[in-house]
Protein backbone atom coordinates (compact mmCIF):
# COMPACT_ATOMS: atom_id res chain seq x y z
CA UNK A 1 0.00 0.00 0.00
CA UNK A 2 1.33 3.22 -1.23
CA UNK A 3 1.52 5.77 1.81
CA UNK A 4 3.48 9.32 2.16
CA UNK A 5 3.53 10.96 5.69
CA UNK A 6 4.38 14.54 5.91
CA UNK A 7 5.89 15.80 9.20
CA UNK A 8 8.19 18.72 11.07
CA UNK A 9 5.49 21.75 10.34
CA UNK A 10 5.97 23.74 13.45
CA UNK A 11 5.77 27.63 13.72
CA UNK A 12 8.46 29.37 13.39
CA UNK A 13 9.73 33.35 13.84
CA UNK A 14 10.24 35.13 10.08
CA UNK A 15 14.04 34.34 9.32
CA UNK A 16 14.60 31.43 10.84
CA UNK A 17 14.90 27.59 9.91
CA UNK A 18 12.84 24.02 9.81
CA UNK A 19 12.90 21.35 7.95
CA UNK A 20 9.93 18.87 7.00
CA UNK A 21 9.90 14.75 6.45
CA UNK A 22 7.96 12.77 4.11
CA UNK A 23 8.03 9.13 4.91
CA UNK A 24 7.05 6.80 2.29
CA UNK A 25 5.92 3.05 2.44
CA UNK A 26 4.82 1.01 -0.15
CA UNK A 27 7.27 2.01 -3.13
CA UNK A 28 11.00 2.93 -3.26
CA UNK A 29 11.34 7.37 -3.13
CA UNK A 30 14.41 6.46 -5.24
CA UNK A 31 12.10 4.83 -8.02
CA UNK A 32 9.77 8.38 -8.54
CA UNK A 33 9.79 11.88 -9.42
CA UNK A 34 8.53 13.71 -6.18
CA UNK A 35 7.18 16.83 -5.62
CA UNK A 36 6.35 19.02 -2.67
CA UNK A 37 3.42 21.40 -3.01
CA UNK A 38 1.87 23.88 -0.45
CA UNK A 39 -1.26 25.57 0.05
CA UNK A 40 -2.12 29.04 1.63
CA UNK A 41 -4.90 29.89 3.68
CA UNK A 42 -7.58 31.00 0.57
CA UNK A 43 -4.98 30.29 -2.08
CA UNK A 44 -5.18 27.43 -4.39
CA UNK A 45 -2.29 24.82 -4.22
CA UNK A 46 0.82 25.58 -5.54
CA UNK A 47 4.20 23.52 -6.31
CA UNK A 48 7.42 24.14 -4.44
CA UNK A 49 9.72 21.95 -5.64
CA UNK A 50 10.73 18.72 -7.71
CA UNK A 51 13.50 15.50 -6.85
CA UNK A 52 13.78 13.74 -9.85
CA UNK A 53 15.61 9.94 -9.05
CA UNK A 54 18.74 10.93 -10.46
CA UNK A 55 18.69 13.61 -8.26
CA UNK A 56 18.04 16.81 -9.79
CA UNK A 57 16.41 19.13 -8.16
CA UNK A 58 13.68 22.37 -9.54
CA UNK A 59 12.22 24.99 -7.10
CA UNK A 60 9.66 27.37 -7.92
CA UNK A 61 11.41 30.73 -7.97
CA UNK A 62 9.86 32.25 -4.70
CA UNK A 63 11.80 29.47 -2.51
CA UNK A 64 14.75 28.97 -4.85
CA UNK A 65 18.24 29.22 -2.58
CA UNK A 66 15.92 29.52 0.82
CA UNK A 67 14.71 25.62 0.23
CA UNK A 68 16.67 22.82 -0.55
CA UNK A 69 14.63 19.45 -1.71
CA UNK A 70 16.38 16.01 -1.26
CA UNK A 71 16.06 12.44 0.41
CA UNK A 72 17.47 9.79 2.51
CA UNK A 73 16.97 6.34 0.56
CA UNK A 74 18.39 4.56 3.23
CA UNK A 75 14.93 5.96 4.95
CA UNK A 76 12.48 5.88 1.87
CA UNK A 77 12.27 9.65 3.09
CA UNK A 78 11.99 12.77 1.54
CA UNK A 79 12.97 16.28 2.79
CA UNK A 80 12.58 19.94 2.55
CA UNK A 81 14.69 22.07 4.19
CA UNK A 82 13.09 25.74 4.61
CA UNK A 83 15.85 28.83 5.45
CA UNK A 84 15.58 32.14 6.03
CA UNK A 85 11.71 31.96 6.10
CA UNK A 86 8.87 34.69 5.37
CA UNK A 87 5.19 34.95 6.29
CA UNK A 88 4.59 34.32 2.59
CA UNK A 89 5.75 30.68 3.51
CA UNK A 90 2.97 29.97 5.86
CA UNK A 91 0.96 27.20 4.09
CA UNK A 92 0.01 23.43 4.79
CA UNK A 93 2.82 21.77 2.83
CA UNK A 94 2.55 18.03 1.00
CA UNK A 95 4.84 15.82 -0.36
CA UNK A 96 3.19 13.93 -3.41
CA UNK A 97 4.24 11.73 -6.09
CA UNK A 98 5.07 13.76 -9.48
CA UNK A 99 2.27 11.24 -11.11
CA UNK A 100 0.20 13.12 -8.56
CA UNK A 101 -1.49 9.07 -7.92
CA UNK A 102 -0.50 9.64 -3.75
CA UNK A 103 0.03 12.40 -2.02
CA UNK A 104 0.04 12.58 2.00
CA UNK A 105 -1.87 14.79 4.55
CA UNK A 106 -0.13 17.60 5.38
CA UNK A 107 1.91 19.31 7.97
CA UNK A 108 1.38 22.62 8.72
CA UNK A 109 4.33 25.75 8.70
CA UNK A 110 3.20 28.64 10.41
CA UNK A 111 5.48 31.98 9.87
CA UNK A 112 5.39 34.73 12.34
CA UNK A 113 6.95 37.23 14.95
Amino acid sequence: QVQLEESGGEWVQPGGSLRLSCAASGFPLSDEIMVWTRQAPDKAREWVATLWPGGATMYDPSVKDRFTISRDDDKNTMYLQMNDVTTEDTAVYYCQKGDSTATGQGTQVTVSS
